[in-house]
C-alpha cells in the first residue's frame, strides 16, 4: 500500500478488495452522525463529479411548518412548500434594491461611454477596463467554486471523501509516522465557540495595528477591524506527527496538519468605508512545542506555536470595500493581511501562550535561531520568455524572491536577459531546521501588469544541514524550461567569543559587506517610570530597535507610562567590535521621544556565556527613574561541517579560503611580487627585468597581527592593493614579438564564484609613424564564444604608448566553467579606425584553468603581446 503509485492503489483497493480492503485505513462512519473528513491541499474532481456533490445536505432556512405524519411524500412536500414561502418573502424585500443596483450600473455603463465620445479619448479607454474586469469577474468565479467545494468537503463524511479522490489520501495513509486524531478534532469543535474571544484578543492587539501601519505607508490610514466572528465550523486536523527522537527531554514537540475553510464573518473600516471578509481558508503544517516541562500542574509551562512554512491563505473580500477587488488595489490589500498573518506566526515569529507562572516570558519567547543560512543567487538559464516585442515574443526581466519561513528577500532586475546573472547573496535566521523549506520564486518584471512567473524551486534545509556547502543547478518547477544556480552554506552558532576572529577573516575575504558574522536575540520585557510626553494623560509607547540598516517594533500600549512588551528580536551583526544596538522609545499620539539607550556589542563580548538577562538599563532622556528590562544574546557563527563524501568540486573549492584562515597563524603572501614563467606559456619574455629574489615568498603573520589587521585594515582592502600595485621597473624591450608588454592580476574566488582581472598597464608599444602616437584602450572577452555578456573594455588613454589604467573587471561563473575558458585580452588603437588600417596592436589568450589563479593571491605578472589572431 504504502509503496505503489495513486493509480495502484485505486486499481487494487477498487479490483481487489479481497486483498486490501478499505476497512483496513478507514474507520466505519457513525451510523448516527457522520464522520468528518481528513482536509486536503485542494479539492479535485473524479469522473467529472465535484467533491462537493459528496457533501450532506443542510437546511438552508429555518421553517416552523408542520411536519406530516403521512407518507415520506407528503412530508417533503409539506418541506418544499415551507422553503418556497421563505424564499418568496425574501425576493420581495430585494427586489427594490435590485432594481436599483441594475439601474445604476446601467447609467455608469452608458455614462462612461458616453463620456469617452465626448472627450474625445481612445478606444483603449473603453476597452481595456473591460477586459480588467471580465479577467476579475473570472478570477473571481473560479476562487469562489474553490472555496465553496473546500466549505463543502469540510462538511461532508470522510469515507466519501476518500472514496472520490482516493489518489489524494491524507499523511496518515502514506506515513506511518503520521497519525490520525479524530479525538482532537472532536475537542476542537466542542471548544470552538469560545475560542472567539482568544481570537479576537489576538487579531485586535497583534494583526490590526500592523495592517494599519502598512497601508499607512501606501496613504491609506484608518484601518480597523469592527467585528470578528469565526463561525461555526472549526479548525480540523488531518494528521498529527509526534517527535521522540533528537529532541530536548525538557520539551515536547508536535506537527499539525491543519485545514481551515471557515465561515466567519469579519468586518473592517478603511478610511471610513466598510469592508469585510468571508470564506477565510488557511492550510498548513503548524508546529506545537510544549516547553519547558515543570513538575506542577498542567506539567507544561507554556507553548508555543507557529507554522514551519508559508502556509496557503485565502479569503474574499466584500461590502463597500469591495471596489479594491481591482488589479493591484485587491493585490496590495490581501498581500498586507497574509503578511502580517505570517508576522505572528510563521518561521522565526512564534505565537507563544504562557501556562504556568512559574516559567518566565523570557523563557518562552527569547528568539533561539538553530544557525543561520547563507544564500547566494548566482544565476539563471534558458529562463521562458514572457515579454512581447514588434517582432514576437521578446525576452524578460528577471528577478528573484526568496523565501525562508516569513523571512523574504529579492534579487535585482536584469532588463531584457533569459540568462540573467545576480550575484545575489542574503542570510536567513533559522529557528527550525526539520521541515524547513528555503523557496526560490523567479518572476518577469512588468511595467504596466502584474509580474508574470518563470517557475519556481525549493531546497530542504535539513539537506544543506547536513552536506554543509550545496552548489547545484535547479530546474524550475511550474515553467515549461529553465535553470537556477544557487549556492548555500550552513553556519552553526557558538558561545565562544574566540570564533569570532575566524569568521571575521572569511568574511572579509568573501568582499561583500552585507555578510554577518554573529546574530544577536534581543528580548524586550518591559519599561517602568516613562516620562509623559503629554500633560493630561499618559503615554501610548512603543519601542523601536535598530542595529545598522535593520529595525524591529514593539506594539503599541496604550495609555501606559510602565508597559510591558515581552517581545523577541533577531539581528544580524557584521562585526560585534564596533556595532552597538540602538532603542527609542516613542509616544504614539505625538511622536515624541520619551526615551532612549545605546548599548554597544562589544561589551556583550565579555560577559558569562555572552548573554545579559532580565537586566534594568536606565533610559536616557527620559524620567530619573526610567528604566528599561530586556535580554540580550549573542552567537557567533561557525561554518557547519562539510560532507566528506560529497563529490561536488564546487564544495571544495569554496571552502579554501575558510580552511586557511582556521588559526591565527594565517598563511599569506607578501605584497606584490610577479613571477617569471618564461616561454612554456608565453606570460613573460626572458627579458623580463624581474629576478628570482622578487619572487612570491609566503609568511606568518602573528596572532597580534592578524588580530590588527581584521580590525584596522580589512583583508579585501589588502587584496585589492595586492592586484593594483605594479613594480616600478619596466622592461628593456617590447616584448618576444616587439608589440609591447602588458602587465595584469587575475584572482578567481571560489566562495563568490567570481573572477576579477585588473589591467594595470602596458609598456613599450612600438610607434610606427611618430606622427601619430596611438590612443590605446583593452577589451576582454572569455572563451569560447565571444558573447556582448563578456565584452569588457577600459578607457582611451590619448597619446600614449606605455598606458596606466589599474582597471579592474568581474565575470560571474563556476568553477567548472572557468576549467574550460579562456580569456582573450585585445589591445586596440582608436586612431586605427580612421587610418584605414587594422586598429589591434596586438593580443594574447590566456587559460583560466591556471591553478594559480584560484589562490588567495591569484596570477600577478607580465604578458608579451602577440600578434593578431584570426577569430574562431
Amino acid at each position: 500500500m504504502r509503496n505503489t503509485t495513486p493509480n495502484q492503489r485505486a486499481t487494487t483497493m477498487s479490483d481487489n478488495t479481497t486483498s486490501v480492503p478499505l476497512a483496513d485505513f478507514i474507520e466505519p462512519p457513525n451510523p448516527t452522525e457522520d464522520e468528518p473528513f481528513v482536509p486536503l491541499a485542494e479539492p479535485r474532481k473524479m469522473n467529472d463529479t465535484p467533491v462537493a456533490a459528496a457533501a450532506t445536505p443542510t437546511p438552508t432556512t429555518a421553517t416552523t411548518a408542520p411536519i406530516s405524519n403521512g407518507t415520506p411524500t407528503e412530508a417533503a412536500a409539506a418541506s418544499a412548500a415551507a422553503t418556497t414561502t421563505v424564499a418568496t418573502s425574501g425576493s420581495s424585500e430585494n427586489s427594490i434594491f435590485s432594481i436599483l443596483y441594475t439601474i445604476g450600473k446601467k447609467v455608469a455603463i452608458v455614462g462612461s461611454i458616453y463620456l469617452v465620445g465626448y472627450m474625445g479619448w481612445s478606444v483603449a479607454w473603453l476597452i481595456a477596463p473591460v477586459i480588467l474586469s471580465v479577467a476579475r469577474d473570472q478570477l473571481g468565479k473560479t476562487s469562489a467554486k474553490k472555496r465553496d467545494i473546500a466549505k463543502a468537503s469540510a462538511l461532508a463524511c470522510e469515507k466519501d471523501v476518500i472514496l472520490a479522490r482516493i489518489d489524494e489520501l491524507p499523511a496518515w495513509v502514506y506515513f506511518p509516522d503520521v497519525e490520525r486524531c479524530e479525538w482532537l478534532n472532536k475537542i476542537l469543535k466542542q471548544v470552538w465557540p469560545n475560542a472567539n474571544h482568544f481570537t479576537r484578543t489576538l487579531v485586535k492587539e497583534t494583526i490590526e495595528p500592523n495592517v494599519a501601519l502598512a497601508l499607512s505607508n501606501y496613504k491609506m490610514n484608518g484601518f480597523r477591524f469592527d467585528r470578528i466572528i469565526l463561525g461555526t465550523i472549526p479548525p480540523r486536523i488531518g494528521g498529527v506527527k509526534i517527535y521522540d527522537k533528537n529532541v530536548d527531554r525538557n520539551e515536547i514537540i508536535m506537527d499539525l496538519d491543519l485545514f481551515y475553510a471557515s465561515d466567519c464573518d469579519i468586518n473592517f473600516y478603511l478610511g471610513g468605508m466598510k469592508g469585510g471578509i468571508k470564506d477565510f481558508q488557511i492550510h498548513g503544517w503548524v508546529r506545537v512545542v510544549m516547553k519547558p516541562l515543570i513538575r506542577s500542574m498542567p506539567l507544561v509551562g507554556g507553548l508555543q506555536i507557529f507554522f514551519l512554512n508559508n502556509p496557503n491563505i485565502d479569503f474574499n473580500l466584500v461590502g463597500v470595500i469591495d471596489f479594491m477587488d481591482m488589479p493591484g488595489l485587491s493585490d496590495l490589500l490581501r498581500r498586507i493581511i497574509v503578511e502580517q498573518i505570517g508576522a505572528v506566526m510563521v518561521l522565526p515569529n512564534k505565537l507563544p501562550i504562557s501556562l504556568s507562572e512559574e516559567v518566565s516570558a523570557v523563557a518562552l519567547k527569547m528568539p533561539e535561531p538553530e544557525g543561520i543560512l547563507r544564500i547566494h543567487v548566482v544565476e539563471a538559464k534558458d529562463l521562458m520568455k514572457k515579454d512581447i516585442s514588434v517582432l514576437g515574443k521578446g525576452k524578460s526581466d528577471p528577478y528573484a524572491i526568496i523565501n525562508v519561513g516569513a523571512q523574504e528577500f529579492k534579487t535585482q532586475i536584469i532588463d531584457n536577459n533569459v540568462n540573467p546573472k545576480w550575484d545575489y547573496w542574503c542570510e536567513a535566521a533559522v529557528e527550525v531546521s526539520q521541515h524547513a523549506i528555503l523557496v526560490l520564486r523567479l518572476f518577469d518584471w512588468d511595467r504596466t501588469s502584474d509580474d508574470e512567473s518563470l517557475g519556481r524551486a525549493s531546497i530542504d534545509i535539513a539537506s544543506v544541514i547536513k552536506k554543509g556547502v550545496v552548489d547545484s543547478w535547479l530546474t524550475l518547477e511550474d515553467a515549461k524550461h529553465g535553470l537556477l544556480h544557487v549556492r548555500l552554506q550552513w553556519y552553526k552558532l557558538t558561545a565562544d567569543p574566540n570564533d569570532l576572529q575566524q569568521i571575521l577573516l572569511e568574511t572579509q575575504l568573501l568582499r561583500v559587506t552585507s555578510m554577518s558574522s554573529a546574530v544577536l536575540s534581543v528580548f524586550i520585557d518591559s519599561a517602568r517610570h516613562l516620562k509623559q510626553a503629554r500633560s493630561s494623560s499618559k503615554p501610548d509607547p512603543y519601542l523601536v530597535c535598530s542595529l545598522n540598516k535593520q529595525k524591529q517594533q514593539t506594539a503599541m500600549i496604550m495609555r501606559d507610562d510602565s508597559p510591558v512588551w515581552e517581545q523577541g528580536f533577531t539581528f544580524l551583526v557584521s562585526n560585534p567590535d564596533n556595532e552597538s544596538l540602538n532603542i527609542k522609545i516613542y509616544d504614539q499620539k505625538t511622536g515624541n521621544d520619551i526615551g532612549q539607550y545605546t548599548y554597544t556589542l562589544s561589551t556583550l563580548l565579555k560577559q558569562f556565556n555572552m548573554e545579559v538577562i532580565q537586566q534594568p538599563f536606565q533610559l536616557q532622556k527620559s524620567g530619573p527613574e526610567s528604566k528599561l528590562y530586556m535580554s540580550l544574546s549573542l552567537r557567533i557563527l561557525k561554518p557547519g561541517e562539510i560532507d566528506k563524501e560529497s563529490d561536488a568540486l564546487e564544495q571544495v573549492a569554496a571552502l579554501t579560503r575558510s580552511s586557511s584562515v582556521k588559526t591565527p597563524d594565517v598563511a599569506v603572501v607578501a605584497p606584490p611580487t610577479f613571477k617569471d614563467p618564461q616561454a612554456p606559456n608565453k606570460r613573460q619574455s626572458t627579458e623580463s627585468p624581474i629576478s628570482e629574489e622578487e619572487l612570491a615568498v609566503p609568511m606568518k603573520i602573528s596572532p597580534a597581527l592578524s588580530a590588527s589587521t581584521s580590525s584596522e585594515k580589512p583583508i579585501s582592502e589588502l587584496a585589492a592593493s595586492v592586484l593594483t600595485h605594479h613594480f616600478p621597473e619596466t622592461s628593456s624591450t617590447a616584448g618576444e614579438h616587439g608589440l609591447g608588454r602588458i602587465q595584469m592580476s587575475i584572482r578567481y574566488s571560489a566562495q563568490r564564484q567570481k573572477l576579477d582581472v585588473t589591467l594595470h598597464k602596458i609598456v613599450k608599444i612600438p610607434l610606427r609613424d611618430p606622427s601619430n602616437i596611438p590612443d590605446p584602450y583593452v577589451k576582454l572577452y572569455l572563451l569560447p564564444g565571444r558573447t556582448k555578456e563578456s565584452k569588457r573594455k577600459t578607457g582611451v588613454i590619448k597619446d600614449n604608448c606605455n598606458p596606466v589604467y589599474d582597471a579592474s573587471f568581474e565575470y560571474l561563473i563556476s568553477i567548472a566553467e572557468l576549467r574550460q575558458t579562456e580569456l582573450e585580452v585585445t589591445v586596440c588603437t582608436q586612431k586605427g579606425f580612421l587610418s584605414g588600417s587594422s586598429p589591434i596592436i596586438g593580443m594574447l589568450k590566456i587559460p583560466l584553468d591556471d591553478s594559480e589563479i584560484t589562490t588567495p593571491a591569484g596570477l600577478n605578472t607580465w604578458f608579451d603581446l602577440q600578434p593578431e589572431m584570426r577569430h574562431e
